[in-house]
């Protein structure tokens, strides 16, 4: 009796662990993927996706270490910290905060298992890019995928009925692909053909005294910097057509000398032509960024699905291709928004952005003060740098700046999506009575928006004085950093990384009057107001002053020295010199340092090495000598190397038997 009880009892015990492993298998996603139409009703089904069409989608792990990635966040925008601007490499990041290659290859084997092929790895091990069958995917994710009609647009979309349940093992951040509910929008408008509607620059030095992009340039820096060394990625939900942007610079009478990237990072064509695909949007960021920094070694542009009908938007695609380029883009913009089920979803990229020395502007929109808008974000999103939109003159063709007022169409105003303040915004919204003082605020900065410029698309007449938009605006911004990062590492060997904590903290300083131009007339729906307001944000750059204000040259100066001065050590063995920098005045970059004349036989390795600043600090050069180093003395040099400043110091090594 007892025998059998015990039994009854294993099986009981057996059952439970059985249920229970189940359970811990099974689970949601960290981010939300239902859309509140299907669960509410609002949306109607109409219908089932075809079991055998195909789906590609993008699986995403979460970040490890949450909390030391927002302590490194933290002290690398510090200027206090001993750590401030030491950016991470791709695998830097990975090694610290990405997902473990153990969960990378538990995730891949779940994708197999369930008849979905991986089509594309990702470095940084957040996204396995996968395609199967319908089937397969509601099988996978224990999900229903639906068609439904959309509630306020004439079509139908197709979306989950449940959040996605993956018995993979481990816990996604997020499934990317699910539904394509969300048309995306650019931050592009057209101006209404009305009488008195040409003509609206009368400064511009491209045809109809519309503005070049060259004319930005000019207007909001006038100096001689032209991001030499600095290359900038652009986001792109659709490809575009070369010829157009030879055709606008022929039309200018200017050359490009910027060679240009296409990349897809999907199934998405490179190519846009019309009659079926509009490379508007494109070929101006393009020719706004190009203006800004005509010197850059580089422009990519990273182009994803979601700018077709009945495309979905693949946003972790395009981000996590920026985030693991190889070089890194340190200036990045995009001119799209679209609706996401969850705001926080792309939070990952972003935060790699940061902490690998990226920054990311996006427009603010052109639908006025963002509670008037269908949607904003990605604008709203407060580890991005969000852009409005000014009306600009200035005082000639190719001429400097000359007056400034608050675009009626600019977006700004308090996070739509109630995302809360960011530390380095309070100050700032504490002195703006119509500000937030809970949530994000918009825009930061702004720039030219209004019906000005001088566009070339769709391979058919160029236009002047009829597009404008934040989309102008934002790579303009991207450019003007180029320029910034450009003399950020002539100074100091290190670009800025995300920009809103240094620009808000200009803005508390003295200079702001000097380094902004503050927008203090007219409005979108907010009034532009003395100092930060919701209409402008911070301003528009004023020139050199703001690049200086951001990158300021190096005031001190860095020595270096090692201890012991002399060592002996015997074949086979090791010995540790600890390279001291000394730092004096206001010097703020770290020094990184290399050792030359070893013997052979004799190797180095650092820790601590580059040594961080402000303040001094020491790095451990640990000499290792193989059993068959040539013997005798030689002499070892430890260069040190920062903000443009070199220093040295020696040490005798006599390697014995």
């Amino acid at each position: 009796m007892i025998r059998k009880l015990s039994m009854s009892l294993l099986a009981i015990l057996a059952l439970s662990l059985a249920t229970t492993a189940g359970y811990a298998q099974s689970q949601a996603a960290l981010t939300r993927h239902t859309r509140d139409v299907v669960l509410n009703g609002t949306a109607k089904m109409v219908g089932h996706l075809p079991a055998t069409r195909s789906m590609r989608l993008v699986l995403t792990l979460p970040l490890r270490n949450q909390a030391e990635l927002e302590d490194f966040l933290r002290d690398v925008n510090d200027p206090y910290s001993r750590t401030y601007r030491q950016f991470l490499t791709v695998e830097q990041f990975t090694e610290r905060f990405g997902p473990t290659q153990a969960d990378y290859d538990l995730l891949t084997r779940f994708a197999e298992a369930n008849g979905l092929r991986v089509v594309n790895t990702s470095r940084n091990r957040l996204n396995l890019d996968v395609e199967g069958s319908v089937a397969n995917v509601e099988k996978a994710l224990n999900v229903t995928i639906g068609l439904y009609q959309h509630p306020t647009e004439n079509r139908t979309f197709f979306a989950i009925d449940r959040e996605p349940t993956p018995n993979a093992g481990l816990q996604l951040w997020h499934v990317s692909g699910l539904d394509n509910y969300s048309t995306p929008k650019r931050m592009l408008t057209k101006r209404a053909n009305t009488p008195g509607a040409i003509g609206l620059a009368t400064t511009g030095s491209c045809p109809q005294k519309s503005f070049c992009g060259s004319d930005m340039r000019a207007a909001y820096y006038g100096g001689t910097l032209t991001g030499a060394g600095q290359s900038l990625g652009l986001f792109e939900l659709l490809g575009t057509d070369l010829v157009d942007l030879t055709t606008y610079y022929t039309n200018a009478h200017q050359t490009n000398n910027v060679p240009i990237t296409l990349k897809s990072v999907d199934t998405q064509n490179t190519l846009c032509k019309e009659p079926t695909c509009d490379d508007t949007e494109q070929t101006l960021d393009m020719t706004q960024a190009l203006g800004m920094a005509p010197g850059m070694s580089s422009l990519v542009m990273y182009i994803g699905t979601g700018g077709l009908s009945g495309q979905t938007v693949d946003d972790s695609g395009i981000l996590n291709a920026m985030a693991t380029a190889s070089p890194l883009n340190a200036q990045l913009s995009s001119s799209w928004a679209w609706l996401p089920a969850d705001p926080k979803t792309d939070d990952p990229y972003f935060l790699e952005f940061q902490a690998q020395g990226q920054n990311f502007f996006e427009a603010a929109g052109d639908d006025g003060k963002w509670a008037n808008a269908e949607f904003v974000w990605p604008a709203d999103d407060p580890n991005l740098v969000s852009v409005g939109g000014t009306d600009l003159s200035t005082s000639s063709a190719g001429g400097p700046w000359a007056s400034e007022t608050a675009w009626v169409d600019g977006g700004g105003g308090f996070s739509p999506n109630k995302f809360a303040i960011p530390s380095w915004q309070v100050s700032a919204a504490s002195g703006c009575s119509q500000c937030s003082k809970t949530l994000r605020n918009g825009p930061d900065v702004s720039a030219n928006a209004n019906f000005t410029f001088y566009v070339c698309a769709d391979q058919t007449t160029c236009t002047a004085n009829e597009y404008g938009g934040t989309s102008f605006a934002t790579p303009m911004w991207a450019g003007f950093l180029a320029l910034v990062n450009e003399q950020s590492v002539t100074n100091t060997g290190k670009t800025l990384g995300f920009l809103d904590p240094a620009l808000y903290a200009l803005y508390a300083g003295s200079g702001y009057d000097s380094e902004f131009h503050d927008i203090t007339s007219g409005s979108n729906g907010y009034n532009a107001t003395v100092g930060y307001d919701l209409a402008t944000g911070l301003g528009s750059p004023n020139g050199p002053a703001l690049v200086n204000a951001l990158a300021p040259a190096a005031s001190g100066s860095f020595s270096l020295a090692a201890s012991p001065k002399a060592v002996k050590i015997a074949q086979g063995a090791k010995s540790i010199i600890k390279i001291t920098s000394t730092i004096t005045g206001g010097f703020d970059s770290a020094v990184t340092i290399a050792a030359s004349g070893l013997p052979s036989g004799v190797t180095v390795l650092y820790k601590n090495n580059p040594i961080p600043a402000p303040g001094s600090g020491t790095a451990d050069a640990q000499l290792s000598v193989s059993s068959t180093a040539t013997t005798g003395i030689a002499t070892i040099t430890f260069t040190g190397t920062g903000g443009g400043l070199t220093e040295t110091t020696t040490i005798k090594i006599d390697v014995t038997k």
